[in-house]
């Protein structure tokens, strides 16, 4: 239950401000369909967690408890660290939705979040957790809290949300979680 909760409460925390939740929100403007946009987006994220699940857990599998957790605390450290450096950069919006509402958001969704720090964060702790059902549970429910009210709320949101703020706000938290994590294995030393 804690890879479930942890994973749905830091990647929610990751998805705020993100230029994935800049898509979907151009999408949920452009389209005006949210179920189709938010059915997408479910999907994506379950594939592409999926991929960093597995990836993350065979190598959980092979690295000691420790180093686990030295690359957690890393990898939260260089998410606030990746997310202070790509602010401002906003996604393309397709023009034309050549494979359906739901087609585009699954292919835009799945591509936008490749490589993306969701994709890492589910990676370090389906690799801590060790727990991959768990983990790709949690961060798809945490991409669906952060990503459908704005789906919901499409062109009303992006003149409400106060994104410079989160884009400040987020990875300082971050940057706490990683030396909160850090701390911990230095004291277990």
């Amino acid at each position: 239950m804690e890879a479930f909760l942890v994973s749905t409460g830091v990647v929610a925390l990751a998805e705020l401000g993100d230029k994935s939740q800049l898509l979907v929100l151009g999408l949920a403007a452009r389209f005006r369909k949210p179920v189709p946009i938010i059915l997408g987006i479910f999907l994506a994220t379950v594939l592409n967690h999926a991929l960093a699940g597995v990836v993350g857990t065979s190598v959980g599998a092979r690295i000691s408890p420790q180093s686990l957790r030295w690359l957690l605390g890393l990898s939260f450290v260089g998410v606030a660290v990746w997310m202070l450096l790509s602010n401002g950069r906003n996604p393309s919006i397709p023009r034309l939705p050549r494979f359906g509402v739901f087609g585009t958001t699954l292919a835009t969704f799945f591509m936008m979040e490749m490589g993306d720090k969701t994709q890492v964060v589910a990676m370090a702790l389906a690799a801590n957790y060790g727990s991959l059902y768990a983990v790709v549970a949690g961060s798809t429910v945490g991409i669906l809290l952060a990503d459908v009210p704005v789906v919901i709320l499409g062109a009303v949101a992006a003149q409400k949300l106060p994104m410079q703020r989160l884009r400040a706000l987020v990875p300082a938290m971050f940057l706490l979680f990683g030396a909160f994590v850090l701390l911990r294995v230095g004291a277990m030393r």
